[in-house]
């Protein structure tokens, strides 16, 4: 890639996470901000990130804006609802004089920055919706693909792969996990990552419901902590349908007969669930010729591939496969339904005892940055879907009752409300306090991690063995789940 093109591929990239990041910030502190107003409240400050100031200035309604230094969420000061000096700055005014808003008001402000969220991903949702999410077609179902024989641990070990313990097969679809339906490879992976299942001596453990032809199994698995996050894995591969797209002159396709538009089957009656069987088949035995059952115009054909000892590199075969990519149309309300079910599946797996997932799994500010740029550089609707993803883990996130987050607001406003006088003002202080301090190092400790994953993606490290992405589409799980930014 030459300089002209690193510059204006991260010029977009810039430009997507300020619209698109930036933007669903700006939503949600938009809502409390239009609320506050509607309400009568008195708005100090509408911030955009934390800390000293890039720019500001102060509007004819009183209320200074600004854009801060620290990227790390946003806030508008209420100085009536919310004593958050520590993280906003010093009130204006005489704030003891300010009438106190009632229950109502607090509620109607606290909650509308999520409404906002939500109702910026519904927006987005109905576009793809209308305009179609390019994925693989291939990606639709938990159909396996590849069953590695053995997977690699952190450590550079090798032990068998759960999935060839269990007795997983090519062709095998997932329909379950630990009762949990899955109809996607991505929402298989999120729901075996999430898992919680232990046996009896403390391993992980999945039940799987599976479909292999007419029948209906239930396999029992022992994933393992492998890949870069060392999250729970089967040591699977989805299922590629192989389908011709290029036959070069001379070579081993060409000597074996295979034509464009050739879908291959099996390879010496050994079913085909992707390029790498196809591949590890013609080196098994390659003195011998080959037997390659293909669909060709609807029917059944039978090839013979000649000997090949000089085949060493998948170039070497001469064939090129189509991607099979297709536009679905997932609707606005499964779009949204689907992400708050596992943003709540996430969080649980969070706080569950028998779940492998820790806060370092969590995605920050810098993370969201990294997942905007890749989809950036692919295609603008990519884009969409992760702010999508954003924006529900947003309202989510904010929503949960701890001091600090919108929800802590309306928990204390509650109990308030319950015991007919509020809370006193030195206990919400302090319990805030301590949040900013927890809130703030949790972010760090996030942090760290993104970084790490953005180096190792320039590192341009090879993908792991359980998770290939084929036809290069992000339209699949984060390899960090629920993302955390803390606006207010």
């Amino acid at each position: 890639m030459d300089i002209f093109q690193i510059l204006t591929s991260s010029a977009w990239s810039i430009l997507m996470i300020a619209v698109f990041f930036g933007g669903s910030i700006f939503v949600h502190e938009l809502g409390h901000f239009w609320v506050a107003k509607k309400r009568g409240v008195k708005v100090d400050r509408f911030s955009i990130g934390f800390g000293p100031a890039i720019f500001k200035w102060t509007g004819k309604d009183g209320v200074e804006y600004r854009l801060s230094w620290l990227p790390l969420g946003g806030y508008v000061a209420l100085p009536q609802l919310a004593d958050m000096r520590g993280l906003e700055g010093e009130p204006t005014g005489d704030v003891e004089s300010l009438p106190s808003p009632s229950y109502t008001t607090r509620m109607l402000v606290f909650g509308a920055g999520a409404f906002m969220n939500v109702l910026f991903a519904f927006a987005l949702a109905t576009i793809l919706w209308k305009v179609g999410l390019p994925t693989s077609a291939d990606m639709q179902r938990a159909k396996i693909g590849h069953v590695l024989p053995e997977i690699e641990l952190p450590d550079k070990t090798k032990v068998p792969s759960p999935a060839a313990k269990a007795g997983l097969r090519t062709g095998d679809t997932i329909l379950a996990i630990d009762g949990n339906a899955v109809g996607t490879w991505d929402e298989m992976r999120q729901m075996l990552f999430t898992g919680a299942g232990r046996t009896e001596d403390g391993r992980p453990r999945a039940v799987l419901t599976v479909r292999r032809g007419e029948e209906t199994l239930t396999l029992t698995a022992e994933p393992v902590l492998a890949g870069d996050e060392r999250m729970r894995m089967l040591g699977v591969s989805p299922f590629e349908r192989l389908k011709v797209g290029e036959v070069r002159a001379g070579s081993l396709a060409e000597r074996a007969g295979l034509q464009v538009g050739d879908v291959m089957i099996a390879l010496d009656d050994v079913p085909l669930g992707g390029g790498r069987d196809y591949v590890a088949g013609l080196r098994a035995d390659p003195a011998k010729p080959g037997r390659l059952v293909v669909e060709r115009a609807g029917e059944t054909v039978t090839l013979v591939v000649p000997p090949r000892a000089d085949v060493q590199e998948p170039a070497d075969l001469g064939v090129a496969f189509e991607s099979d990519l297709i536009l679905i149309h997932p609707t606005p309300w499964k779009q949204i339904t689907d992400n708050v079910r596992m943003t709540f599946r996430t969080l649980w797996s969070l706080l569950h005892r028998g779940s492998d997932v820790g806060i370092s799994k969590l995605s920050g500010p810098i993370g969201i940055a990294r997942v905007f740029h890749m989809t950036a550089q692919i295609d603008i609707r990519y884009v969409l879907w992760f702010t999508i993803i954003v924006n529900v883990n947003l309202a989510i996130f904010n929503l949960l009752p701890l001091p600090v987050l919108d929800g802590g607001h309306m928990l204390f406003a509650t109990i308030g409300k319950l015991r007919g006088k509020a809370l006193p003002h030195g206990f919400i202080h302090t319990a805030q306090t301590v949040f900013v301090a927890a809130l703030l190092t949790m972010m760090l400790y996030v942090s760290f991690f993104d970084v790490r994953r953005w180096s190792r993606d320039a590192r341009a490290e090879e993908p792991a063995e359980e998770a290939p992405d084929p036809a290069a589409s992000p339209a699949s799980a984060p390899d960090a789940l629920p993302v955390v930014v803390p606006v207010k």
